[in-house]
């Protein structure tokens, strides 16, 4: 290989492409996601390994006070902050030798954690979910799919299940005796003891 060539490859992805078919574009929290992540090549060449990237990345926008040299004295600026809350990346395969013409299909399986949170949208917040697959490659740069935004949602609650209520009619009636309201189908007043007659 000339020297060239060498030079080039380092900055220029193999010639290869990487795509990602989901089952559906809508999970819930605690939910597999499913589907096949295809590899094909067209160069020869070599893989450290072949993986998925799934994330989930808050941003907010928040008023920070900064200086401003113009005006010499410090302003409220927005700015945009974001958070990486949860990342994976299964390996989908280990090292591997890409001939010209290679074609493969990997099976996805990646568990969205219950705990996670729903995708949310704002005018000054927003949580997404992402999934990508890679070639990661040594001394080149690695061939990456389209990114997939994921809309993932709070899990569904379950069903309850609620017991058949019986409605009783109770018919009270007053003690003969200290006047205190006893149910019909007493035999004696629960207030002074007396038998109940009739």
């Amino acid at each position: 290989m000339s020297f060239f060539k060498k030079m080039k490859d380092r900055f220029v992805k193999p010639n290869a492409t990487v795509s990602l078919q989901l089952s559906r574009s809508s999970f819930a929290l605690g939910e597999n996601i499913e589907g096949t992540l295809n590899v094909a090549s067209i160069e020869e060449f070599d893989s450290k390994e072949i993986r998925c990237e799934f994330e989930c990345v808050e941003t907010k926008k928040t008023i920070s006070m900064q200086y401003d040299a113009a005006i010499k004295r410090t302003i409220p600026k927005e700015v945009q902050n974001s958070a990486t809350l949860w990342s994976v990346r299964p390996q989908m395969s280990g090292p591997l030798h890409l001939a010209s013409g290679f074609s493969q299909n990997y099976p996805v399986n990646i568990n969205i954690p219950a705990g996670g949170r729903p995708t949310y949208h704002s005018v000054d917040q927003n949580v997404a979910w992402s999934l990508k697959g890679v070639i990661a490659i040594d001394g080149r740069p690695d061939v990456t799919s389209t990114t997939v935004e994921i809309q993932v949602s709070p899990p569904s609650a379950s069903p309850v299940i609620r017991e058949k209520e019986i409605v009783r009619e109770v018919v009270m009636i007053p003690c003969k005796y200290c006047g205190t309201l006893m149910v019909q189908t007493e035999t004696v007043c629960p207030n002074c003891g007396a038998k109940r007659t009739g």
